[in-house]
């Protein structure tokens, strides 16, 4: 049986819009068809809410009413076909700005960053705005952009949340060096077997302005964790 916020039974008062004047209703206890009804409305009510969707709940119940009892729809398919259309471009408008914005707090939180980690003992920067330090030097092979090579890694955001981690997995990743990021690409040939590094990567040598979502915003600046384990070709 759902309850209402206050943890009490919904009913048919006067505090609650639930009605009872259906068959097997009473004023003290809703059907089980009324109770799934309005399960499925809060529902849909609160992913409306969280996706921020501009509706008018007295016209969104009214459309929901005209499509369950068949009712002729009030827009014809043409006029909701433009209406939806138009919609639709309002909110890929919003979503761009909305990136755009968190892309650029995210690109001037990783400035910030990046001028202030180099400033570390140890900090190498290459041509490109690429930082790394050297955690254990390795003395095998150096890939190309053409090797295929096998690595232990653990990657974080700049405040050091864990997105990605294969230690957590147990098992080393393989791929192509030219498969993954620039800022990788780059590392991993830098790198020897063996070796070990701390890879700070800009946000154009990582996802840039798409950024990988749900974890990995827009312009976010990456921190890695990398082990060269093998050269496999």
């Amino acid at each position: 049986m759902l309850t209402a916020a206050a943890g009490q039974p919904l009913s048919a008062t006067a505090q609650d819009p639930l009605p009872a004047g259906r068959p097997g209703a009473t004023a003290q206890q809703p059907t089980f068809e009324q109770d799934v009804s309005y399960a499925i409305g809060l529902f849909m009510g609160r992913d409306l809410l969280q996706k921020q969707v501009p509706v008018d709940p007295n016209h969104l119940m009214a459309g929901i009413r005209d499509a369950l009892t068949k009712a002729q729809p009030r827009m014809s398919n043409e006029q909701i076909q433009a209406v939806m259309t138009r919609f639709d471009q309002q909110m890929n408008e919003r979503a761009q700005k909305e990136m755009a914005s968190e892309s650029e707090k995210n690109k001037e939180a990783g400035a910030a960053f990046l001028a202030d980690n180099a400033k570390k003992d140890g900090i190498q920067t290459t041509a490109s705005g690429l930082q790394y330090r050297v955690l254990e030097e390795g003395t095998g092979d150096s890939p190309t952009a053409s090797s295929t090579v096998s690595c232990h890694y653990e990657g974080t955001l700049i405040d050091g949340t864990v997105f990605d981690s294969s230690y957590k997995r147990g098992a080393p990743a393989e791929f192509p060096v030219n498969g993954v990021i620039s800022g990788w690409t780059e590392m991993l040939q830098l790198m020897k077997e063996g070796g070990k590094v701390e890879v700070f990567i800009p946000s154009n040598l990582a996802y840039g302005e798409r950024g990988a979502p749900p974890v990995i915003g827009p312009g976010a600046t990456l921190v890695f964790k990398i082990e060269l384990l093998k050269v496999l070709q």
